[in-house]
C-alpha cells in the first residue's frame, strides 16, 4: 500500500504510500522470459502457497546522465541532501528552482526504489505528478466482514518510481544540482556551517544538511523516547491463474477472516493483533497482494504475516504461477517528533510525517517539500544569507509550524486507539469511519484537517460509532486520551 501505509528502515523496504518493478503503459504488464525462468513458470503454487517461489524481477538501476561532483571543485554547497528517496530529491528539485546550489549525497542515486506506492489520484493531483502514475483504479473497496462491504467513490492510483525518481532527477539536472556517490560517515557542525565526511575520504559543506536518509538515520536528533507503533507488512507482485476482485477496483482493506475457519490458531492470534489484505488488480492474471497488519506494538512477526497471508489467498482460490517481485514492509508509525529545531534538518521518514494512524507518506512529503523549500529560500535565495540559528529556526517551523503538531499529535491519538483495537473492534472502527462524510475521511487519511477540523471529524466519528464501538473508545482510550491533552497543551505553551 501507501499504506494505509519511503525509503526504508534502512535496509527493509518499506510500503504503502507504495514501491516498483519497470513501469508499464497499461494494466497488461508484458513478460520477457530467460530459458531458466520458463523452467522456473512450471513450478507453480499450490493455491495459496507461494513462499517456495523466488521473485524473477529485481530493481535496475536508472540509465540516466547525472552531473557529479568533481572532488577537486569547491566542496561547498548551500544545502546537502543526505540520500535521494522520494522526499530527499523532491525537496533538492524543489529548493534548487530558488538558484540555491545543491548536491545530494547516496551510495546509489540511480537505484530503483524498492517500494511500492499507493496514492489518493486526487493527492497527486494537487500537486502536479498525476503523470507518475501508471495504473489508476476509480474506485476502492474495504470489506468489513463477510456481510459488509464499503464501496469508497475516490480514485487510487499506483506510482509509476520509474516515471517518478526520472521527472525528479530531470527537474535537479536543469537546476544544476550536483550528485555524489558515497555514503555519509559524520556529520560535524559549526555556528554557521556543517561539514559532510564519507566513506571515500570526500568532505563537503553547506550551511545546511537535510537528512533524507530514513528511518534508522543516526543524523537527526530525538530528545524523547521513539516509542513508535509498527506497521508491516508482506506483498508479492504475482501472475495468478486467476483472481476474484473486479478490475475497476482496488481493495484498500479486507478485513474478512473466514480465510482462518481451518487455522485455529491463527484465528486467534488474529482476533487480537488482526490483519488485511490490500489487493491491486492489474489485469485477470496480474496482481499486487500484501498482507498488512496496520499498527502493532511490539511489531507482528513476518512469518505470522506470511502464514496468514497463504491461508488467504487459498480460501480465495488465489493460486500464484510467477511471483515478479515481493516487498517486506516495515514502517514505523507515531513516536515523537524530532528536536526542533536543530542544526540538520529532516525530511521523509525520520522527519514525523509519516501518518501516525495509516502509514501514508509519499503524497505528503511531495506536498510538503515545495513548502520547506520556500523557507530555506527565504533564508539562503536572499542577499541577507540567513543562516545558523536562525535558519534552523525557520525551516523546522516550515516543515512543522504549531498547527501541524497539534494536528499529528491528534493522530497519534489515533494510533494509540486502534492499538488497543482487536478484530471486531477494528471493523466497528472502520465501519464507522468510512460512513463519515468523504470530507472528513478524505482529510484525514490525507492529512488535510485543522486541529479543529480534527475535533469535528472525532464528534462525527463518535457519532456514527455502534454502542460497542463507544464503549471501546471510552473504556479502552482514556489514558491516551489524556496523553493526547497534555502533550496538545505542552505545544500550545
Amino acid at each position: 500500500m501507501e499504506s494505509l501505509a519511503g525509503p526504508p528502515l534502512s535496509a527493509l523496504p518499506i510500503s504503502k504510500d507504495r514501491p516498483l518493478f519497470p513501469s508499464f503503459p497499461s494494466s497488461k504488464l508484458h513478460l520477457t522470459t530467460s530459458r531458466n525462468t520458463r523452467h522456473r513458470i512450471n513450478c507453480t503454487s499450490k493455491f495459496g502457497d507461494f513462499l517456495h517461489l523466488e521473485p524473477e524481477s529485481k530493481p535496475e538501476c536508472l540509465d540516466f546522465d547525472l552531473s557529479w561532483f568533481n572532488p577537486s571543485d569547491r566542496p561547498r554547497f548551500d544545502v546537502i541532501v543526505i540520500g535521494t528517496g522520494p522526499g530527499g530529491l523532491r525537496l533538492a528539485e524543489q529548493v534548487s528552482r530558488f538558484g540555491i546550489k545543491v548536491c545530494c549525497i547516496d551510495p546509489s542515486p540511480l537505484s530503483a526504489w524498492p517500494n511500492n506506492y499507493g496514492v489518493w489520484v486526487d493527492e497527486f493531483e494537487d500537486i502536479g505528478l498525476v503523470d507518475c502514475l501508471d495504473k489508476t483504479w476509480p474506485m476502492t473497496c474495504v470489506y468489513i466482514d463477510d456481510l459488509k462491504t464499503k464501496y469508497l467513490d475516490r480514485p487510487y492510483g499506483r506510482v509509476s518510481r520509474k516515471k517518478l525518481k526520472t521527472k525528479l532527477l530531470e527537474n535537479c539536472v536543469s537546476n544544476s544540482v550536483k550528485f555524489h556517490k558515497a555514503k555519509v560517515w559524520n556529520v560535524k557542525h559549526e555556528e554557521f556551517e556543517s561539514s559532510i565526511e564519507c566513506d571515500d575520504g570526500s568532505e563537503l559543506k553547506a550551511n545546511l544538511i537535510v537528512d533524507a536518509s530514513g528511518f534508522t538515520s543516526s543524523f537527526t536528533e530525538f530528545d524523547k523516547p521513539r516509542n513508535c507503533g509498527y506497521q508491516i507488512a508482506h506483498g508479492i507482485l504475482a501472475e495468478v491463474d486467476d483472481h476474484p476482485f473486479d478490475l475497476d477496483k482496488m481493495v484498500l482493506m479486507d478485513w474478512r477472516d473466514s480465510h482462518l475457519g481451518n487455522e485455529p490458531n491463527l484465528r486467534a492470534n488474529n482476533s487480537k493483533i488482526p490483519t488485511f489484505l490490500y489487493a491491486m488488480p492489474f489485469d485477470s492474471n496480474l496482481v499486487y497482494l500484501e498482507e498488512t497488519s496496520l499498527v502493532s506494538r511490539p511489531v507482528l512477526s513476518y512469518s505470522e504475516i506470511k502464514r496468514r497471508m497463504v491461508a488467504r489467498l487459498r480460501h480465495l482460490g488465489i493460486r500464484v504461477r510467477r511471483v515478479m517481485e515481493d516487498e517486506k514492509c516495515l514502517i514505523p508509525m507515531g513516536g515523537p517528533l524530532p528536536r526542533i529545531p536543530q542544526n540538520v534538518l529532516a525530511i521523509g521518514g525520520i522527519s514525523g510525517v509519516v501518518h501516525p494512524s495509516t502509514g501514508y507518506m509519499v503524497a505528503r512529503t511531495m506536498a510538503l517539500a515545495p513548502v520547506v523549500a520556500e523557507a530555506i529560500a527565504e533564508c539562503l535565495g536572499s542577499t541577507r544569507m540567513i543562516r545558523g540559528s536562525p535558519l534552523y529556526h525557520k525551516v523546522w517551523n516550515g516543515l512543522w509550524p504549531i498547527e501541524r503538531r497539534l494536528s499529528r499529535e491528534f493522530c497519534r491519538f489515533g494510533m494509540e486507539t486502534l492499538l488497543k483495537l482487536d478484530l471486531v473492534g477494528t471493523r466497528n472502527f472502520f465501519e464507522a469511519f468510512f460512513d463519515l462524510d468523504p470530507y472528513y475521511w478524505h482529510g484525514y487519511l490525507s492529512s488535510r484537517l485543522s486541529i479543529v477540523e480534527l475535533a469535528c471529524f472525532s464528534l462525527s466519528l463518535f457519532g456514527h460509532a455502534s454502542n460497542s464501538s463507544r464503549f471501546d473508545i471510552v473504556s479502552k482510550c482514556p489514558l491516551p486520551l489524556a496523553r493526547m491533552l497534555g502533550n496538545l497543551a505542552l505545544e500550545i505553551v
